[in-house]
């Protein structure tokens, strides 16, 4: 079951997924916000996972929208916008999911965990979701941030303006006289 493995591993993955984004920034600060966003998705993956193994063996197919999916969602998105806040690219978002799969995939393979298709399909599922509604909301913050500064730009413009044509008038003023 992925969803022991994940619980029992937890921490293990937490370094590995640091480790991996240390080795692609050398930022100090870096490993702390991924101690932010990591140990909540680890969380709900394997709530995610648990769950839909408790379906299957009910019997049941897993409804299209469940609420670890939204929550998973939610949470992402989260992440992305204070992503950007921090001041880490797109692509940082995006690598900080990717170290989750690479994390587990190669501590499953060194402890020769077999990880069934229907639980890699979730873990895959979960990933895509969260990196989709995580990037969503970073370039929805992204976008907002440069709408405002761009209406920061034109006051400071108009200001300006004006500033500039009170002393072409004065300068014309002074020249007549």
């Amino acid at each position: 079951m992925l969803y022991k493995f994940l619980t029992s591993n937890r921490n293990e993955l937490i370094r590995r997924c640091r480790t991996n984004v240390a080795k692609r920034h050398q930022t100090v600060g870096i490993p702390s916000a991924v101690d932010r966003g990591l140990p909540l998705f680890l969380q709900q993956l394997t709530d995610s996972l648990r769950r839909e193994q408790i379906t299957v063996a009910k019997d049941t197919s897993p409804p299209e929208s469940t609420p670890e999916r939204s929550e998973i969602g939610k949470a992402a998105a989260l992440r992305g916008a204070e992503m950007l806040r921090l001041g880490f690219s797109v692509n940082h978002v995006v690598h900080e999911y990717g170290d989750v799969c690479q994390s587990v995939t190669d501590m499953a393979v060194e402890q020769k965990v077999p990880i069934a298709a229907d639980q890699f399909r979730t873990l895959n599922r979960c990933l895509d979701d969260a990196i989709a509604d995580a990037v969503s909301a970073y370039e929805r913050a992204n976008q907002t941030l440069i709408d405002d500064q761009g209406g920061n730009a034109r006051a400071q413009l108009r200001t300006y303006a004006v500033e500039h044509r009170r002393l072409v008038d004065i300068a014309l003023e002074s020249f007549s006289a």
